[in-house]
């Protein structure tokens, strides 16, 4: 039991999803406007990513290495196709908002990584409680920043009016340009609270990588060929 706690309980915390992995940008980027629309789009990835954990997970011993991933994508894309089925018959405004990006979650980049690096080495309840916490670590990112880029930009959470009389919101926020400004705060606050915490702990501190000479093997790679 603490095997599958630590599996499902690490994609909410030490390997959250989009904020601790950096996985899966385009759709937290691109359908986050709203609260409604990151949970609408959270919810179908907790669909397909534990679904696609566990089949993967049942089949490892079966598919052949050299076709794997050619693999991985024909189970997701069979779980999207179902999503798809469901949303247009039960929550059809929704995927008129999430729009091209509901096919894309075949190639969303946390359900290949999570195919790849756990489900086809681990058994099915591992794999489940994987696929699980790692959607459900997804959808409240989604949600949060949505809910976040929603309340700035409009005033609302989930379609409710919810600030003062007389809030000017800030109409960026629901644009392109807010999507990275609210991502790019986030992970910079969420950087700030992990190096206070190490410092506190007398660990090191996260650094940006450099990109300068010093870091590139290029020239000294060139004159070794």
């Amino acid at each position: 039991m603490s095997r599958l706690w630590k599996e499902f309980s690490k994609g909410l915390t030490t390997e959250l999803p989009p904020f601790k992995l950096v996985l899966g940008l385009c759709p937290v980027l691109a359908v986050t406007k709203t609260a409604y629309n990151g949970l609408g789009m959270g919810l179908a990835v907790i669909f397909v990513l534990t679904l696609s954990n566990l089949m993967i997970s049942l089949l490892r011993k079966v598919i052949p290495a050299k076709v794997r991933i050619a693999c991985f994508i024909v189970v997701a894309a069979s779980l999207v196709v179902a999503v798809e089925l469901l949303m247009q018959a039960y929550a059809y405004p929704l995927y008129q908002q999430l729009g091209i990006f509901v096919p894309l979650i075949v190639v969303n980049c946390i359900i290949l990584g999570r195919a790849e690096a756990f489900a086809s080495k681990n058994g099915p309840l591992l794999s489940i409680a994987d696929g699980a916490g790692m959607g459900i670590g997804f959808t409240m990112s989604l949600t949060f920043l949505g809910g976040l880029r929603e309340l700035l930009g409009t005033g609302n959470l989930f379609g409710a009016h919810v600030v003062w009389d007389g809030f000017q919101p800030f109409g960026l926020m629901v644009e392109a340009p807010g999507a990275f400004i609210s991502l790019g705060v986030l992970l910079a606050l969420m950087v700030f609270v992990q190096n206070t915490q190490r410092r506190r702990r007398g660990l090191a501190l996260i650094e940006a990588p450099t990109h300068d000479c010093k870091s590139c093997g290029a020239c000294s790679n060139a004159q070794k060929a």
